[in-house]
């Protein structure tokens, strides 16, 4: 079920990027370095949580937030390294639908920007997966702010920089927290869940 609000009229587009532009999935990359699922799983529950990617989400550098852990775990150390070793292999490519609503939104002059939750790392290479991020005008990269989604700050400072109130931005995020804090400031929201139903509510808004 696509989670929406349509009141009011938007005057730009504020998307996330990861599993809205781009599919990032860990599991991509760990199931094949733990080929049973249930052991995958383990890992991914009990050591490389997402709780722990999160700081290097909030600016601690991966080098820093892996040695950290690598000593919790040390029988893991190698799989732990291979989060950032082997970053890239958690992608597992771009959201076309997405893409093209970009590429529709900038032919019709709207406003575009990029919030993430994202180490300032990682950025320059994911940037570099899909040509939609050239038509953001800016893009507020969480590791670069020391804050995170869904945290406030955040997305005060999406507007700040991009000049427009929540009530002129339609946030667009795949997860229920960011979503649900979004609105609570007064953003209008698109909970992205189908990459199909995108255009159909941007249309609704008159976007497209």
């Amino acid at each position: 079920m696509v989670e929406s609000v349509t009141e009011g009229r938007p005057t730009a587009v504020l998307f996330d990027i990861g599993n809205v532009v781009v599919r990032w999935e860990p599991r991509a990359l760990y199931a094949k370095i733990f080929p049973d699922p249930a052991e995958r799983d383990r890992f991914l529950a009990e050591v490389c949580t997402m709780a722990w990617h999160g700081e290097t989400d909030r600016g601690l550098s991966f080098a820093d937030n892996i040695r950290r852990l690598s000593q919790k775990h040390p029988g893991h150390a190698d799989a732990i390294a291979a989060w950032w070793d082997r970053w890239p292999e958690m992608f597992t490519g771009n959201i076309v639908e997405t893409e093209s609503v970009i590429e529709d939104l900038h032919a019709r002059g709207v406003p575009m920007y990029g919030l993430s939750n994202m180490s300032v790392e990682a950025w320059p290479g994911v940037r570099a997966m899909s040509p939609a991020f050239a038509r953001f005008r800016d893009t507020v990269i969480s590791g670069a702010e020391g804050t995170i989604k869904p945290e406030p700050r955040i997305f005060e400072i999406a507007c700040e920089r991009s000049g427009l109130k929540p009530q002129d931005l339609l946030f667009v995020d795949d997860n229920a927290p960011n979503i649900a804090a979004a609105r609570g400031m007064g953003f209008l929201v698109h909970r992205f869940t189908d990459p199909a139903a995108l255009r159909p509510d941007l249309q609704r808004y008159g976007l497209l």
